[in-house]
């Protein structure tokens, strides 16, 4: 199937969209100067002006923005245009400390809207689709950035939102969806329970997932459970929301919108920028949204860049799946371990469900201990040796492959927990 939205600048030379890049900066620069006290007090103090970044290279020169930035410009302070040019507001959670705050131009949402349809085309979407959207619409962006986005290209959209199960199924079934955008965890929880209720998802051929990490093993899950194409969006709100990165068919690496949001790579300890395919992590300068620009924005998000030529055609430069955010990563013991190594030989595990939970606790000698709890399949927990044999095979694997050794719990299956929105992987009660 053709994609019917394909922007030439995917295909620029590298020097091209260098220029572009630097052009952009330099009139970012000097909105930002102009209207947004912030940066006009960062940049005075580092003694640059707009004028003096000549190339990408002096990119380097300019100030960090952090989430606590935005967090003590609560809540307009970063904006760059007065309040009556603001259409839209869109904002964190604040599950981990004040929200931040996004605001959007009628420009913005446009600029949006184009490259959230530039993602699902790279994804392989189509007028011709029907994309069943089970984001959550509301102050979170994931809903509505690809909800304006597919109307954008001309497919049929279904605003789902996070509704009932089963009337997610119902309407996924009786309105003949073909794309399925989602977090993939949810994903997962759909394909369970229209298993149950004998639902007939045939029509779904592409699901476009984000929002949380997630392994290739998952990836192989989702496609095997619904008999498509699962691939990987990335987007954060104080980017701009989904549409930041999309992967195509070929699956070498997310396509960045490198000629809006200009990429880097940091040391997470140091911030000196690192070259092209180490990973560290990833930085964001916001060059054309007029009610929020950023500069070199640390999202916390770890990954590896890449550049060269697709297999699809487009040149932007590629970013991997994330291994998870720089604050995700679990110190135990002194060793460093994601969530995302766990789920991976989890799902490499015959007779486990893609359900799991991390305990960290504090033992007795004041030492981390952590408990995987994952859930069985109906078959394995028909045998409780077979259960007690995969709990001790595990957690001798997991120790080889973390360095750190843990406890390996396989509970009764529907026992762990489902979410509607982003999963909640880990339980921390090292910090009560």
């Amino acid at each position: 199937m053709q994609s019917s939205f394909w922007d030439p600048v995917e295909t620029v030379s590298q020097d091209e969209m260098a220029a572009l890049q630097a052009e952009r900066l330099r009139d970012c620069l000097a909105r930002m100067v102009v209207s947004v006290p912030f940066y006009r007090e960062k940049l005075g103090a580092m003694g640059v002006e707009p004028e003096d970044i000549r190339s990408l290279d002096d990119l380097a020169r300019l100030p960090f923005t952090v989430k606590q930035d935005m967090r003590d410009s609560y809540p307009y302070e970063l904006f760059a245009v007065p309040m009556d040019d603001v259409v839209r507001i869109h904002a964190s959670s604040g599950t981990t400390g004040k929200m931040t705050v996004v605001g959007y131009t009628v420009n913005d949402i446009a600029l949006w809207a184009d490259l959230a349809a530039r993602s699902l085309s790279i994804a392989g979407v189509d007028q011709s689709d029907i994309i069943h959207v089970a984001y959550g619409y509301g102050l979170f962006t994931g809903g509505l950035g690809l909800h304006y986005g597919g109307e954008r290209l001309g497919a049929t959209v279904v605003p789902a939102s996070t509704a009932n199960m089963r009337r997610q199924i119902e309407l996924a079934q009786d309105f003949g969806a073909t794309v399925l955008c989602c977090t993939p965890s949810y994903s997962l929880f759909l394909g369970e329970q229209a298993a149950e209720l004998d639902a007939d998802l045939s029509k779904l051929r592409l699901g476009v997932f984000g929002a949380e990490p997630w392994s290739e093993e998952m990836r192989s899950e989702i496609e095997a459970r619904f008999g498509i194409t699962a691939l990987d969006i990335y987007g954060l709100s104080e980017v701009i929301g989904p549409a930041v990165a999309m992967e195509c068919q070929y699956k070498r690496g997310m396509h960045l919108a490198e000629d809006h949001f200009i990429p880097e790579v940091v040391d997470p300890a140091t911030g000196e920028p690192l070259p092209n395919g180490e990973i560290g992590e990833l930085v964001f300068t916001c060059t054309t949204k007029e009610a929020l620009p950023l500069l070199r924005y640390r999202t916390g998000d770890l990954t590896r860049l890449e550049r060269g030529r697709c297999l699809c055609g487009r040149t932007t430069i590629r970013m991997e799946k994330t291994l998870g955010r720089a604050d995700d990563m679990l110190i135990i013991r002194g060793i460093n371990v994601f969530p995302s190594q766990i789920e991976a030989e989890l799902l490499r595990t015959d007779g486990l469900e893609p359900h799991y939970e991390l305990l960290l606790e504090r033992g007795e000698s004041h030492m981390d201990d952590l408990t995987v709890r994952v859930e069985a399949s109906e078959k394995l927990y028909r045998d409780s040796e077979d259960v007690g044999a995969v709990e001790r095979k595990l957690a001798v694997t997991l120790q080889s492959r973390l360095g750190v050794g843990c406890r390996v719990e396989v509970v009764a299956p529907k026992q762990m927990p489902r979410s509607e929105g982003k999963a909640v992987r880990i339980v921390d009660n090292r910090r009560i």
